[in-house]
């Protein structure tokens, strides 16, 4: 038995989200039916981090195992011949004996980072629908940037997580805010070891309240000490969002694209 691991990109516009559903219509359930008419028997995936209804993928990390033998350029072509414009697998890299069932795509991720793409400008632009947020009020940077810093370190997001989610802990690490502006686009990077339902979602609805003026930087850590769900900004939209790479341990040697490179290819920050 041999465990495969594969880079998987994905437009999430059109489909239900990551996680198989019944009636299908899901990345997982499209992949696992390419898999399948590919490899000719059923294969059982798993994913480092499950996304909502309309979130995007630049790099999904995704692990199975099978007794198929086939080379990892055979993976790559073969698999996307089955799947549809909106899903590629992006590569294929099959772990050596003796730490193949040491890897695991969830459980051997030291860190995930998401990208929120949002277009700030009076009037929406169809051409952006589904692949950026939007807010038409004027927003300032520099005080988003100053709120975010409350979120650094290790802390309880209860404030910023779905009710439905089922993390058993609140307590994420974020290493990592960024807010960059370029035009009329501003992308935010998060990056923290883990992340609770909707969390980067209502992380940047929050900023956004903060961006247009309606409230201080300093609300953000009053929320963070709160942890309330209900004082912070409601979850916003899913279309801006990315999950755009999942760290791993450089042992487990895969061949992962740098997902700012990915998004600069995208055009999004031009």
């Amino acid at each position: 038995m041999k465990r495969i691991v594969l880079g998987i990109q994905y437009d999430g516009t059109p489909w239900r989200g990551w996680q198989t559903q019944p009636g299908g219509g899901t990345v997982q359930d499209t992949l696992e039916e390419a898999l399948k008419k590919f490899s000719l028997m059923r294969i059982a995936t798993t994913c480092a981090g499950r996304t909502d209804a309309g979130v995007h993928a630049l790099e999904q990390v995704i692990h199975f195992d099978t007794e198929l033998e086939r080379e990892s350029f055979s993976w790559v072509r073969g698999v996307n011949a089955f799947l549809p414009s909106s899903i590629a697998v992006r590569w294929a890299h099959q772990l050596t004996d003796g730490v193949s069932e040491q890897f695991h795509a969830r459980f051997s991720a030291t860190a995930r980072t998401y990208h929120y793409v949002l277009y700030n400008h009076p009037v929406r632009a169809p051409l952006l629908a589904g692949k950026a947020g939007w807010v038409f009020r004027p927003l300032e940077v520099e005080p988003m940037r100053k709120a975010a810093q409350y979120l650094l370190g290790n802390h309880d997001f209860s404030a910023f997580r779905a009710a439905e989610c089922q993390a058993k802990s609140p307590v994420k690490t974020m290493h990592e805010i960024r807010i960059e502006r370029q035009g009329n686009l501003i992308v935010f990077t998060l990056k923290a070891n883990a992340f609770l339902h909707h969390m980067v979602r209502n992380i940047v609805g929050s900023l956004i309240v903060v961006g247009n003026g309606n409230q201080p930087p300093e609300w953000l850590q009053d929320l963070l000490a709160g942890r309330d769900r209900s004082r912070a900004a409601p979850t916003f939209m899913p279309d801006g969002l990315y999950l755009s790479r999942i760290d791993y341990d450089a042992r487990w040697g895969l061949p992962q694209e740098a997902a700012c490179d990915v998004l600069l290819r995208l055009g999004l920050q031009s």
